[in-house]
């Protein structure tokens, strides 16, 4: 599970990004194969759904061709094809995971899902003034993690090795996602202008959800607050548009399915992100 494991840090790092990605895998498996535990260990591999990249069908599965378009995403492949060639050279048990987009709220605040969650709360409370984005049309297939870790377990009970798609079936856009994380918080969002001078609005509010999770005087939105900008900064160099998994493998040999919902999920990331928020006011207040 060890990574440099942001896509947007690789474009800054790649020689870093490839000697812990993809020679780091290489070196756990040579240990492995050198101290003669290939027969006593099983070896997961956390492989990305970045490896699609530049997608070549609408919807990926383990069968679909791999284009990467990020130095993270080349230092992944290389790794995945690693695990396969000491699988099939020494009869080691190890597999790829092919995971799609995992989050919970313990993702880091720099990955998209977290920082809109993150953000967005402390803006409702006062203790930040925007939230800045990139690609708002980015299509992404999203998880929770938990469910995720689940079938990674699963694989490795197995009698045979074998690579699976980790994913939920559904795809949505940062934009759905900024506007889902915002009605949990209670208000929604209007958008106005395109490409880069796209803004967020305050729309309306929720009043009794308002009441119910802030208390007096602590929310600190109105209708025509301008709260969400696009910077530039956070677009890729090659960008990937669109990444939806098909984890029919897995449902059919494993019997694995998610359990938790998109909406599940962001209200989860939500209410912890509020509840983080609220404490950093109440200590605001005694400094």
């Amino acid at each position: 599970m060890g990574a440099q494991s942001h896509v947007h840090v690789s474009f800054d790092s790649p020689e870093y990004t490839a000697d812990v990605n993809g020679l780091g895998t290489l070196r756990i498996l040579e240990a492995i194969r050198n101290l003669d535990l290939t027969h006593k260990t099983r070896f997961y591999q956390a492989s990305t759904s970045e490896l699609y990249g530049k997608i070549q069908s609408p919807q990926q599965s383990e069968s679909t061709p791999f284009y990467p378009r990020s130095p993270y995403a080349v230092a992944k492949l290389f790794a995945y094809w690693t695990v396969i060639n000491y699988r099939e050279a020494y009869g080691l048990y190890g597999c790829n995971g092919i995971l799609f987009n995992h989050e919970s709220a313990m993702r880091g605040t720099s990955f998209v899902t977290r920082k809109i969650t993150y953000t967005l709360s402390r803006i409702a409370y006062g203790l930040i003034d925007k939230l800045y984005l990139g690609n708002m049309n980015a299509l992404r297939d999203w998880g929770h993690a938990r469910d995720y870790v689940e079938m990674q377990w699963l694989m490795l009970q197995q009698e045979q090795p074998e690579d699976y798609v980790i994913a939920s079936g559904e795809r949505r856009s940062v934009r759905e996602f900024v506007e889902v994380a915002a009605r949990e918080i209670g208000f929604s969002i209007e958008w106005r202008g395109q490409g880069v001078d796209e803004v967020g609005l305050v729309s309306e509010v929720d009043p009794e959800k308002i009441g119910a999770t802030f208390g007096k005087g602590r929310f600190k939105l109105k209708p025509g607050d301008e709260i969400v900008n696009i910077d530039p900064y956070y677009f890729r160099p090659t960008e990937v548009d669109v990444l939806w998994g098909d984890a029919s493998k897995a449902r059919e040999k494993l019997n694995w399915s998610p359990k938790t919902s998109f909406l599940e999920l962001v209200s989860e990331m939500v209410a912890e992100d509020l509840e983080q928020a609220r404490k950093q006011v109440v200590v605001n207040q005694y400094e």
